[in-house]
């Protein structure tokens, strides 16, 4: 089936722009160990606006946080739900209880160091609803950092030139022959299809999560969203940055005080992705090449920084990753997809 027949179908399964109706949305918060910024959160969420759509749940999924977090979790009025694992699950897993049973139109993934404005999800539900986007599978917004920036959020598809300039710090050196990631050379103001965006605002209809068998669970934290925008562009659907709304976005607070595990999850995960995605051969690439190559590039840089702190953690995460060698053998093995890496519809790099 070809990507135009398959975005076809998947219209011909959207709820037509022109009927009159009430969209739905319910909102998944992954919580580990976010301490007051979950409240913050929280709050933000009661504050804001419900102008155009119904708040159909906000459902809190705990995965075993340590610290107090969860202690007030259900005096906020909303509609509520909470989960509580008693380990960590990893976040894809989290998200796909969260959104267990939803009947809404929209699932808003949102991370506990995200807060709205007034406005956030009537503009972004507004958007969603408007005609010229029943395409629109997965959308985002602005995403405000503490100085009132807007932080570079949207990225390219993964592939493996890209992941190898990464290993070689090509990116940060020659930005310009070797495009990082991250579009860091758009400055995000203006609203426009991306092959990806970031997971700490995650705008999903909710009818194509649940066909398209929500986030793969394999990959524990990191990588999980952009599987997901790849298996939405594969169906010929896109994705869409949406400029004319924002939130603030701290960033890295469930993560900034456990950079060995961080790395270690983020290298794992990536992978996972190359094993899925790109090619028994070029991941096998990807994965030598993250054991082999990537490890010198990322001592230099920690030690060009002066700080022990950040040799000692790369050194860690490297620790950790051999030790779950086993898994990533299982990825090799079976092979996960043979063939060519996707490319994007539109010619976009």
């Amino acid at each position: 089936m070809t990507v135009r027949s398959n975005r076809l179908r998947w219209m011909d399964d959207m709820v037509r722009c022109n009927e009159t109706r009430v969209p739905v949305l319910d909102i998944v918060v992954v919580n580990w160990n976010a301490g007051e910024y979950l409240r913050r959160c929280m709050e933000s969420v009661e504050r804001s606006s419900r102008d155009g759509f119904v708040l159909g749940h906000v459902c809190v999924v705990d995965n075993a946080s340590s610290d107090d977090s969860m202690a007030r979790i259900e005096s906020f009025d909303l509609p509520m739900q909470v989960v509580w694992n008693v380990t960590n699950r990893g976040f894809a897993a989290a998200c796909n209880q969260g959104a267990g049973g939803s009947q809404a139109d929209y699932l808003l993934f949102l991370n506990p160091d995200v807060q709205l404005f007034e406005d956030s999800l009537s503009r972004a539900v507004a958007f969603m609803e408007e005609c010229g986007n029943q395409d629109v599978a997965l959308s985002s917004v602005q995403l405000l950092d503490d100085s009132g920036q807007v932080a570079r959020s949207c990225a390219r598809f993964p592939t493996t030139g890209r992941f190898f300039s990464a290993m070689l710090g090509l990116d940060r050196v020659f930005p310009k022959l070797f495009p990082a990631h991250f579009m860091e050379e758009w400055d995000h103001g203006d609203t426009r299809d991306v092959d990806q965006v970031m997971g700490a605002f995650y705008l999903v209809r909710r009818n194509v999560f649940d066909r398209l068998g929500g986030f793969d669970e394999r990959f524990f934290v990191y990588f999980e969203d952009v599987d997901f925008a790849y298996r939405v562009a594969r169906e010929g659907l896109k994705t869409r940055f949406f400029a004319d709304a924002r939130v603030y976005h701290k960033g890295g607070v469930s993560s900034e005080h456990v950079k060995a595990a961080r790395l270690f999850y983020s290298l794992r995960s990536r992978i996972l992705y190359a094993y899925k995605h790109l090619g028994w051969h070029r991941a096998t690439g990807v994965a030598l090449g993250t054991f082999l190559v990537e490890p010198a590039t990322r001592l230099a840089w920690a030690a060009l920084s002066g700080s022990s702190d950040d040799v000692v953690e790369t050194l860690k995460g490297y620790l950790m990753l051999l030790g779950d060698i086993s898994v990533l053998v299982g990825a090799a093995s079976q092979g996960a997809t043979q063939g060519k890496e996707f490319k994007p519809t539109d010619g976009r790099d």
